[in-house]
């Protein structure tokens, strides 16, 4: 956020809900996750600026899909970093994370939107379940399997003559009227 000046009113309020989205035990997780796939320890710092210039995402998507990412730029300006992090959200997408759970570059680059990157990186371990070949260490909960029902025609027609609790009860109404919480006259 090197251009960016202090953030006042609704952009503070914005800011402060973004940040408030940041989950520092997840973030802890996701960086071992890391650590364990590419079998080598991790820089020291903050997350954000271990995954910053995008060396480390490129090589993560080369451990899980070996030759995805050709060029990872080590040095150079802004724009090469930039596009380590392109680099490794088009991979990403490759390997079947969803759209939606893809951040945006200046999310990562710029420090925005931290729990965006997090999300995606959840979604890149979501994803490596549906993979046979991924046989690294497991990181959020398996994605659930689709599990169809098929009803035959008669299993379908025996559930309409069935009244069941779900409609309501009639306990406490007769044809003299409703009684039910009423108090009782002597």
């Amino acid at each position: 956020m090197a251009n960016r000046g202090p953030s006042f009113g609704l952009s503070a309020s914005v800011a402060n809900k973004i940040a408030g989205k940041r989950d520092p035990q997840l973030e802890s997780e996701i960086l071992q996750w890391i650590e364990a796939n590419l079998r080598q320890k991790l820089p020291a710092g903050p997350y954000e600026e271990i995954l910053r210039d995008g060396v480390i995402l490129c090589n993560l998507m080369n451990k899980l899909m070996p030759g995805c990412v050709q060029k990872i730029n080590t040095s150079g300006g802004q724009f090469k970093m930039m596009e380590n992090i392109n680099r490794f959200q088009e991979a990403a997408k490759k390997w079947g994370v969803p759209e939606i759970d893809v951040f945006q570059t200046v999310d990562l680059w710029e420090r925005r939107n931290i729990g965006q990157v997090t999300q995606c990186l959840m979604a890149l371990g979501r994803a490596c379940y549906s993979r046979p070949e991924y046989k690294g260490p497991a990181l959020g909960p398996k994605p659930s399997d689709e599990n169809k029902r098929q009803f035959t025609e008669e299993q379908l027609r025996a559930s309409e003559g069935i009244i069941n609790l779900q409609y309501g009860t009639n306990k406490g109404a007769n044809q003299s009227g409703q009684n039910f919480g009423n108090t009782r006259h002597m």
